[in-house]
């Protein structure tokens, strides 16, 4: 069950004081986004700590652990336990038994990943896996696109708070946002959102992923294994993520704003 829900459990308040370029000064308060480590363990192995907005932890958990192909789109979503410790919050999921050979296996290649560094040939082509191709299309064109980027803003109100989260959307081909989730890291904005939908079985029905951040090649990775037929970001790509997109067949729009948006490998023109 997921440990918060309640989205003012992400934000704390503290005082500044605001200086001027006239030398003058004055008390604020100011909201701020909760950042805190999150301890994921799957089948009792301690696989990875990330720094989290601590909402929405079983969509965290479920995405993460399918961008990480422990387990893929016919196994059932998975039941997190959450529980906050002094430290930070611990989270535990079994996965199949079936999977447990590319859990151990995964767990071998971090813990060589952390302890020196990149290790050689073996953990570089750990770093960059073959990744399937995209089956699913999108119906959105360029007004969808341009109406969801409008809105995005009313669906943020971590960020509106504190201007200091990401958010990962999910998007209907004709614009309407369906399901938005927020983090400080916009990768885990992307695994939440991911993990919500596969929690309800929701399909991207043709539409898009809109994230507020920039593409790298890790958020094209999960939404490419989130078979997601369009991935737009509001900033640009690097090099590898539209190398990457290409070669599974991801169409991207990036440096995507209210006046413009640049197009790379549609199948067809959105107008």
């Amino acid at each position: 069950m997921d440990l918060v829900t309640d989205e003012t459990r992400a934000l704390a308040q503290l005082s500044f004081e605001r200086l001027t370029p006239d030398s003058r000064s004055s008390t604020v308060d100011r909201a701020l986004a909760e950042e805190v480590p999150i301890a994921i363990e799957f089948n009792g192995i301690g696989y990875a700590v990330l720094m989290a907005t601590p909402t929405d932890i079983a969509d965290l958990v479920l995405g993460f652990a399918l961008a990480e192909r422990l387990i893929g789109p016919e196994d059932a979503p998975f039941d997190v336990d959450a529980h906050r410790t002094a430290q930070g919050i611990v989270a535990r999921a079994t996965l199949p038994q079936t999977r447990t050979a590319a859990l151990l296996e995964r767990v071998r290649h971090r813990t060589s990943d952390s302890s020196c560094g990149i290790c050689g040939i073996e953990t570089l082509e750990q770093a960059i896996r073959p990744l399937p191709p995209v089956t699913a299309r999108s119906a959105a064109n360029r007004t969808a696109i341009f109406n969801a980027l409008d809105r995005l803003a009313d669906y943020q109100p971590l960020n509106a708070a504190t201007a200091a989260a990401h958010a990962a959307a999910w998007v209907r081909a004709d614009g309407e946002i369906q399901l938005v989730r927020e983090d400080v890291g916009r990768h885990n904005a992307f695994d939440k959102l991911v993990g919500a939908m596969r929690r309800t079985d929701a399909d991207w029905d043709g539409g898009f992923a809109l994230l507020s951040s920039r593409c790298s090649y890790e958020l094209v990775e999960k939404a490419v294994l989130s078979n997601c037929p369009l991935l737009v970001t509001i900033s640009a790509p690097t090099r590898l993520a539209v190398e990457r997109a290409e070669g599974a067949g991801l169409p991207l729009i990036v440096l995507a704003r209210r006046d413009a948006m640049l197009a790379r490998d549609l199948k067809s023109d959105p107008r």
